[in-house]
C-alpha cells in the first residue's frame, strides 16, 4: 500500500466538513474537562485520573491516642517492659483502643510506593525508548462481584478484638465505591507518538464512556451478579440506548471511513451488531467489558482520523511553524491538542491494561481481600500472574501475531501478504502484530485495536503478584524466568528492576524493555509454592555466563 495522500485514508478523501466535525468531536468529547454531555446536569463532576491512592494510616506517634489502655504498659521504660510473647497475657479490652485508634486519610503516590508497585523501563541499544506505561487510580464505578453476605456483616460488638483495624482499609471514592487501580504498558513501533497518546488519554476514554452512559456500580442492589462458578459477565445499570447509539455511530464510521476489514466488523461485546434491525429497547444492563471495548475502538479511531487529516506531504504547509493553528502562535492558547504530533505518524503501538476492583474498601494487596481483575490486551505486550500455591507463571494474554491460528483465520481473507522473515517469524505487510493502535496504512487489512478481554476473580492471597512486560522482555525471557526473578526480590520495585537488568544483560536484540510489578495478596508467601525461585536459577546463571562470554560475538 502506498503512502496516504493528504486527508486520504482507505481510498476516501476527507472533506473540510469531515475534518471540522471530527475537530468538534475531539474538542467537545475527548479532551475537554469542562464540557458537559448533552442532557447532563452541570452538577456532575467529570471523572479524574489520579497517580496516587488514598488510604487510612494511624495517627502520628507524636500525638498519642488519648483513648489508650488503662495500664500504660506501652510507656514503661525498656528495663521494665514485657515483650509481647505468647506467655504474656493482656486483656482484649486493653488492645481494643489500639485497634480502634484514630486514623488519618493520606495520599500516597503510587509510583513511589515501592512495596506495592514497581515500574522500570530501559532504552536498551535502540536510539530512543518507544515504551510507555501508566499507573494510578481510575474514576470508575466498581465492577467487582458483591461479596457473600457473611463477609459484609459488620461486627457490632466493640469489644471484639478480631475486628479489622481501620488502617487496613483504603479510603472510599466520592461515589462511595472502593478505589479502582489501573496499570498499563504500551509498546510503540515507528516512534513513541501513539504509545504516548495511549499513556495520556486511554484511561480518559474509559472514564468518559462510563460517565456518558451513566454506568452504575456493580455493588448496588440493582446489578446482576452471576454465581461464582458462572462465566457470564457482571451486568451493571446504565443507559443502554445511549451506549447503543455510540456503538452504532462507531461501527458505521469504521465501515465508511476505513472499509475493507471493517465492512463486516462486529465487536463481540457490542449490543449493536452492525445491522439496522438491532433492537436497543432492552433492559438497561451493561458490562464493563463492553465499556472498555468501545473505549479502545474509539481511541483508535480518533488517532487514525487525526493522522489522516494531516497534510504533511504539502510542501507549503511543511514550511509553516508547528504552532501555526494556534491563536497568536502561542502554545498556551491552542485550540485543540494535536494527536500524534504535528506531522502524520504512520506507526502504532500495542497496549495491555489491567484494572483491579475490590468489593470492600480493603485494598487488593491485603491477604484477606478478594478482587476482580479485568485485562484488556492488544498486541504482543505480556501479562503474567504468579500462583501462590504452586509458584508457577500463569500467562493471561496471548501474542497477536500472524502465527496465531485465531489471528491468521481472522485475517486470511484480507491480508494477502503473510511472509516469513529471515528470523523465521511470520509478518503481515511488514508488521509483527495483527492487532495494534495506529498503523493507518494497515487498517484496511484488519490491524485493529479490538481488545482481547479477560476477567479473573482473584481469591484472597491466591496470587502473589502481577507482571506486565513489553516484548523486549517477553521475547528474551521465559514466563517462568520473569516470575522467578521477581520472587527473589524484596519489593515489587526491586523485582521490576531486576527483570529489566537481566533482560538487557542477556538479550541479543537490545529492544526497549519495560516491566511493571504489582503486589497482590500472596506476596509474603511468594517463595512457598513449589520449589520457589530455584526452578530456573541454573538456566539463568548459564545464560548470564553465556552473555559475558567473549566467544559469543563470533557465533
Amino acid at each position: 500500500m502506498t503512502l496516504l495522500s493528504a486527508r486520504r485514508i482507505a481510498g476516501r478523501v476527507w472533506t473540510s466538513s469531515d475534518c471540522y466535525s471530527f475537530a468538534l468531536f475531539r474538542r467537545a468529547r475527548c479532551y475537554s474537562t469542562e464540557s458537559v454531555p448533552p442532557g447532563q446536569s452541570t452538577a456532575r463532576k467529570q471523572p479524574q485520573f489520579r497517580d496516587y491512592f488514598v488510604t487510612h494510616l494511624p495517627s502520628s506517634s507524636l500525638h498519642p491516642d488519648p483513648r489508650g489502655p488503662s495500664s500504660p504498659f506501652h510507656k514503661l521504660p525498656r528495663s521494665a517492659s514485657i515483650p509481647h510473647t505468647g506467655d504474656t497475657l493482656h486483656s482484649p479490652a486493653a488492645f481494643q483502643t489500639l485497634i480502634d485508634r484514630e486514623t488519618t486519610v493520606v495520599r500516597i503516590p503510587l509510583r513511589n510506593a515501592k512495596h506495592h508497585f514497581g515500574a522500570v523501563t530501559s532504552r536498551g541499544t535502540r536510539p530512543s525508548n518507544e515504551d510507555t506505561y501508566q499507573a494510578g487510580v481510575i474514576d470508575l464505578p466498581a465492577f467487582a462481584k458483591r461479596p457473600p453476605t457473611s463477609l459484609t456483616i459488620r461486627r457490632s460488638n466493640k469489644q471484639d478484638p478480631l475486628a479489622h483495624p481501620r488502617e487496613s482499609r483504603g479510603a472510599e471514592t466520592a461515589s462511595g465505591d472502593p478505589q479502582i487501580f489501573y496499570f498499563g504498558v504500551f509498546d510503540g513501533h515507528g516512534g513513541s507518538e501513539c504509545s504516548s497518546f495511549l499513556r495520556d488519554y486511554l484511561h480518559e476514554y474509559i472514564q468518559n464512556t462510563a460517565f456518558d452512559i451513566e454506568l452504575k456500580s456493580s455493588l448496588r442492589p440493582g446489578a446482576e451478579v452471576p454465581p461464582a462458578t458462572s462465566e457470564l459477565p457482571v451486568m451493571q445499570e446504565g443507559d443502554r440506548r445511549k451506549i447503543g447509539d455510540l456503538e452504532k455511530y462507531l461501527v458505521q464510521t469504521w465501515r465508511r471511513v476505513v472499509g475493507g476489514y471493517f465492512k463486516r466488523f462486529k465487536p463481540p461485546h457490542f449490543a449493536y451488531d452492525g445491522t439496522e434491525s438491532t433492537d436497543l429497547n432492552i433492559e438497561n444492563r451493561i458490562s464493563i467489558e463492553e465499556v472498555v471495548e468501545y473505549a479502545f475502538l474509539r481511541a483508535d479511531l480518533d488517532f487514525v482520523n487525526a493522522q489522516a487529516a494531516k497534510r504533511d506531504d504539502d510542501l507549503v504547509r511543511a514550511e509553516r511553524p508547528l504552532n501555526d493553528d494556534e491563536i497568536f502562535h502561542r502554545p498556551s492558547m491552542t485550540r485543540s491538542p494535536q494527536i500524534g504530533g504535528g506531522a502524520r505518524f504512520k506507526g502504532g503501538s500495542t497496549a495491555s491494561i489491567a484494572m483491579l476492583s475490590t468489593p470492600t474498601p480493603t485494598p487488593f494487596w491485603h491477604p484477606i481481600a478478594p478482587s476482580s481483575l479485568l485485562v484488556a490486551h492488544v498486541g504482543d505486550t505480556r501479562m503474567l500472574l504468579c500462583s501462590t500455591e504452586t509458584g508457577e507463571a500463569i500467562p493471561i494474554t496471548s501474542n497477536h501475531h500472524p502465527s496465531s491460528p485465531i489471528e491468521a483465520t481472522r485475517l486470511r481473507r484480507y491480508a494477502t501478504t503473510f511472509v516469513t522473515d529471515s528470523f523465521g517469524e511470520e509478518r503481515m505487510s511488514g508488521l509483527a502484530n495483527t492487532r495494534a493502535f495506529g498503523d493507518v496504512q494497515s487498517k484496511r487489512i484488519g490491524v485493529s485495536a479490538e481488545p482481547e478481554l479477560k476477567r479473573i476473580e482473584l481469591g484472597p492471597a491466591e496470587f502473589s503478584f502481577l507482571v506486565l512486560v513489553s516484548d523486549g522482555i517477553s521475547g528474551t525471557l521465559l514466563d517462568q524466568e520473569i516470575v522467578d526473578i521477581v520472587k527473589e526480590s524484596k519489593t515489587p520495585e526491586q523485582g521490576a528492576r531486576d527483570v529489566v537488568n537481566f533482560s538487557t544483560e542477556v538479550t541479543r536484540e537490545g529492544d526497549n524493555a519495560t516491566c511493571l510489578v504489582v503486589r497482590l495478596g500472596g506476596w509474603e508467601r511468594r517463595l512457598e509454592g513449589g520449589v520457589g525461585s530455584m526452578g530456573t536459577k541454573e538456566s539463568r546463571e548459564w545464560r548470564r555466563q553465556d552473555a559475558i562470554d567473549p566467544r559469543r560475538s563470533r557465533t
